[in-house]
Formats: structure tokens, sequence, C-alpha cells
């Protein structure tokens, strides 16, 4: 999922942290080639997304709704003393037929603040205008996607978000595979990625701070190139996207000292590309080698 797209770090955000701990153990140990793994392990929110619940009862899997501020902090607790390197919350929780299950503010506030105070990042899943509201109001650090029942984002909606230092993980490809796998028209389909796409523009144009992510784990899109091309569609040039996968990360994780950036002394991850992203920005999905701390982990045949 990742080696053959170019990625030597991942920060999953949403899964089961004790086997996602292992999954790390294994790659870090030298057992799997795998990048390096940051994760959140379980999310906390009001009550889980129709979308996983089918999944989540099939496979036995029980995360239970996040009821009191006192729960939010025992649950960040114990991630952080268990490896965890952030925290997710779903401020807004689809339900289906429009309805949202927005995450209490101060189960929010009680989980961002005592994340901050282990020096975790908060990533929140908004869905709506009423997520955002719990998100921004709360401190949370990072949206994980676009907005789908938002209207259209307006300057000062947008100068909130930057009041906030929020980062913004698009996800545009996320919602092309949605549109497709719920059988809309192709009109409609081409109108909600243009909703996610002016969203990514907005916030771009206006400075905000974008980070590269897709919804891996939860499709199976892996390959990339859409991706880059909504995000050009959205107004950001290769130079955009190179930051949004590289210095943007890792000066917003704290890895900026040695991770992001060609330099002597710097970790040796790199990615060796089969054409230049200039020319076409798809060309970042074009990847011959994929290099962990010097080694080779991803090479194209």
């Amino acid at each position: 999922m990742f080696n053959r797209w170019g990625f030597t770090t991942v920060f999953d955000i949403s899964s089961l942290l004790d086997n996602t701990l292992e999954l790390r153990r294994r790659i870090d140990s030298g057992e799997l080639r795998g990048p390096h793994v940051l994760t959140v392990g379980e999310p906390i929110w009001a009550i889980e997304p129709v979308y996983v619940r089918d999944f989540l009862r099939a496979n036995h899997i029980s995360i239970l709704p996040t009821e009191t501020p006192d729960q939010a902090v025992a649950l960040v607790r114990d991630h952080a003393a268990k490896g965890a390197n952030g925290i997710k919350l779903f401020a807004g929780s689809y339900q289906g037929d429009g309805k949202v299950a927005v995450l209490p503010l101060a189960i929010a506030k009680a989980a961002v603040a005592e994340a901050h105070r282990h020096s975790m990042p908060v990533f929140a899943h908004p869905q709506s205008v009423a997520g955002v509201d719990v998100s921004v109001e709360s401190g949370v650090d990072i949206l994980a996607h676009t907005i789908p029942q938002s209207p259209p984002w307006t300057p000062d909606f947008v100068a909130r978000l930057k009041r906030a230092n929020m980062a913004l993980i698009p996800t545009l490809t996320l919602f092309d595979f949605e549109a497709r796998k719920g059988g809309l028209s192709e009109q409609n389909r081409e109108g909600w990625l243009a909703q996610m796409v002016a969203e990514l523009r907005a916030y771009s144009q206006a400075g905000g701070e974008i980070l590269f992510g897709t919804d891996i784990g939860y499709t199976d899109h892996y390959d990339t190139a859409l991706e880059y091309t909504l995000m050009l569609r959205a107004g950001m040039d290769f130079r955009h996207i190179l930051a949004s996968l590289t210095t943007n990360p890792a000066r917003r994780f704290g890895y900026a000292g040695h991770n992001g950036r060609i330099s002597k002394g710097m970790d040796a991850d790199l990615v060796v590309l089969g054409a230049d992203p200039a020319k076409d920005v798809t060309a970042f999905s074009n990847v011959r080698y994929t290099i962990r701390s010097g080694k080779v982990i991803f090479s194209k045949k």
C-alpha cells in the first residue's frame, strides 16, 4: 500500500492500536519492509460512523463510544502509554440520510488538552460545519478531510481555520471513490468533487497548511495519481504538492530537524521518481525507488 507509492513515513489515523503497534514492531525489526508508522489507534467518537459498522461487527471489533470527558482523558492516557503518536476525534460521525452525530465539545476539549499534555497532535474527521466548530473550539490540530456537508468556504471561514493553526488533509480521491461506490451519476460525482476541490483551493490559496493524505485502509484505491491531479485542479503546483508530502508534515509532526529535506545529516528517506513532476504532477506516483534510512524498500522492476 505504501512502499510502491513512495511513502517512507505514514500516519495511520484510525485502527486497532495493538495490531498497528505489532505491525510497526515487525517493520522496525527488519522482518518486513515498510515505512515508519505513526498511529492514533482507536478513535474517539460519540458513535461509530455508519460506513464502518458492518466491518466492525463482521470482524468482532468493538470500539465503544466515548461518553464523558473522563473517558476521553483515560483513552488518551492509555494510548500514550502504549506508544500511540496522536489522537483521532470523529468530531462529526456520519449516520446516514444526512444525519451527523457531533462529538460533545466537553469531550473533545478534554481529549485535546490531554493529548497536548503528551505532545500528541490531534486529528479530526469533521463531516459537517458543526464538526468543524467542535474541532476549532477544542483546539484540534489537523482536519482529516475536506467537508462533504459544508456550504462554500468563505474568506471568514478560511480565516477562522487559519487562526486556529489547523492543517488540512484533503483526501480528494476518497470522495471520487465514495461517489462511484454509491452509484452517483457522472454529473453528481463531478459536482461533489468540484466542491471538495474548491474547499482545498480556498484554504491553500489563503496560505493554509496542506498535508498529503489518502484514505487507504478504508479504500483500496492505492494509486495516488488522481489525488495529485485533483490537487493541481485546486491550484496547487508541483512545489506546493511536494511540500505537502515532505516539509509540511515533517514540520507539523516535529521531524523537521532530521527529515523532509535532502541535506547533509538528515535521514536518508528518499524517493526516486521516473519522471519530472514539474511537467506532470502525476509523476509523483511514478516511483522507481523508495528508500528508508538508506535501504531500498521498493524497487520498480
